[in-house]
């Protein structure tokens, strides 16, 4: 008994929210329309899909009025609120990495024959001592593998070259003052004639010294 009053029960519910027309009161809502057979029903809209329009509507409309009339949300605060947090992580990060963001090229001469000086006695063998190329690529023309300039310079002496194929990095046989001096060192080879020049390898740098 229960269950048949349960299974009626569902019925009654499903019928309420579809209002599904029976299958033998189909010629009371059957429309003009035919379509090689094909004919047309005039259903109404089911309850449960009019209802989720209603609450649409309603959470847009409690949606928009929260912006614009109690600024809930305010893009332009987002976007200052974002950029603030931006700052913090650029001075965070700078913090963590103060090589990166304090060193300049070095133009005094004392520093450059400092530079030259480490390049004869860890550069030279790979890039020959006029700069001229040898295992490591030619310093002198205007094409680089990892970019010119002196910070693209001053990073590669850093960190190294490319994976597997380019230099040591530096860093931890080279303290900050000392891989400046060699990075602006190899600056000065640039338009220089060394006795055998290796072919450039690279792209043409027109990015400037610095």
């Amino acid at each position: 008994m229960n269950n048949s009053n349960n299974t009626s029960a569902w019925k009654r519910f499903l019928k309420a929210m579809t209002r599904a027309n029976d299958l033998d009161r189909e010629d009371e809502i059957l429309m003009d329309h035919d379509y090689d057979g094909i004919k047309e029903l005039d259903n109404v809209l089911p309850p449960w899909w009019l209802w989720g329009f209603y609450i649409t509507i309603i959470i847009c409309i409690f949606y928009v009025g929260n912006i614009i009339f109690f600024g809930a949300y305010n893009q332009h605060k987002e976007f200052e609120d974002e950029m603030a947090k931006a700052e913090e992580e650029v001075a965070a990060y700078k913090a963590a990495n103060p090589d990166l963001f304090k060193v300049k090229r070095l133009t005094d001469a004392k520093d450059l024959e400092a530079g030259k000086k480490i390049f004869n006695a860890n550069c030279a063998a790979c890039h020959a001592v006029d700069g001229g190329g040898g295992i490591g690529p030619n310093l002198t023309d205007n094409h680089w593998i990892l970019g010119g300039g002196f910070t693209n310079v001053y990073n590669t002496v850093t960190n190294g070259g490319r994976p597997g194929k380019g230099m040591i990095a530096w860093k931890n046989s080279l303290d900050q003052e000392q891989r400046q001096q060699v990075a602006s060192y190899v600056l000065t080879l640039q338009g220089t004639k060394p006795a055998n020049p290796k072919e450039a390898e690279g792209d043409v740098w027109t990015g400037g010294e610095e």
